[in-house]
């Protein structure tokens, strides 16, 4: 009956933890670029009541008593499917089409990756534009420098091509590339990257280097739609579903520690 009680306490426990992972999809549904999140759960040990044996008459016993102790969350993974297409009145709102990411310079100095392309020109004390996002991280072109342009450039003239090219209009008012594309970069494994808040997220040995589009040939190449926002892939009605799902196995793991306890005063009663 102890078993039962830190069995259930486990269970609890990994209940828990699931509830805040779909509390915080659901809290990051409007939040652009944001790749929902899902909670895995693992058994724990199992204890030995009978092993595998004979009877008394040499019979054989081909199964064995086995109780669990639990479970425990083994893992959160993010799911990195393409969320839908906002439209944005800004230009400088730029969403991905594929499995790119845009790559800021984070205050500490390394690089960082997210789906949130809601960009905007900042000024610099020279008069010069720099590409940011809504924080003032510089957003990094194809070879990893950030994309600064100087003061005979207007923002509002400005486009950018399907593949990240920066565009100014010539004499006739045609859109001719000035020789900057916005970087985008691909990774073996996304799921393997950590999260660091603000839908940015850090490369690891589980995610593998990052790979630019723009110089390897063996990916296929993001596109980059002006004027949109990738919002999250959070499916409201699922993860409503999964809370439900949840708050029940919440419920049942304690009404097990209730029956736990109960069992436990009827013994402690047989003595009166």
């Amino acid at each position: 009956m102890v078993r039962s009680l830190w069995s259930a306490a486990t269970g609890m426990n990994a209940q828990q933890a699931n509830v805040d992972t779909i509390a915080n999809n659901l809290a990051n549904v409007n939040s652009v670029g944001y790749k929902a999140q899902v909670a895995q759960f693992k058994s724990l040990l199992y204890q030995n009541l009978q092993t595998v044996t004979t009877t008394a008459n040499g019979d054989p016993k081909p199964t064995s008593s086995q109780v669990g102790l639990g479970v425990r969350t083994s893992s959160i993974n993010s799911i990195f499917s393409q969320g839908s297409l906002l439209d944005s009145q800004s230009d400088t709102a730029f969403a991905i089409e594929g499995e790119g990411f845009f790559a800021l310079r984070g205050e500490d100095g390394n690089t960082y990756y997210t789906r949130n392309g809601d960009f905007t020109w900042a000024i610099g004390t020279n008069g010069g534009m720099t590409l940011t996002n809504a924080d003032g991280l510089p957003v990094l072109d194809s070879n990893g420098r950030a994309i600064a342009l100087n003061r005979t450039y207007i923002a509002s003239k400005l486009s950018i091509s399907e593949s990240g090219e920066i565009c100014y209009p010539d004499d006739l008012n045609n859109p001719v590339s000035i020789g900057i594309t916005i970087g985008t970069y691909q990774f073996s494994n996304p799921g393997g990257l950590n999260r660091v808040g603000d839908t940015l997220f850090a490369v690891t040995d589980a995610s593998g280097r990052a790979i630019n589009e723009d110089t390897n040939a063996d990916v296929d190449k993001s596109r980059i739609v002006q004027g949109y926002l990738e919002g999250s892939n959070v499916q409201v009605a699922n993860e409503m579903v999964n809370l439900i799902v949840a708050q029940r196995a919440y419920e049942m793991n304690s009404k097990a520690i209730t029956t736990s306890d109960s069992m436990m005063e009827t013994a402690n009663n047989l003595k009166r």
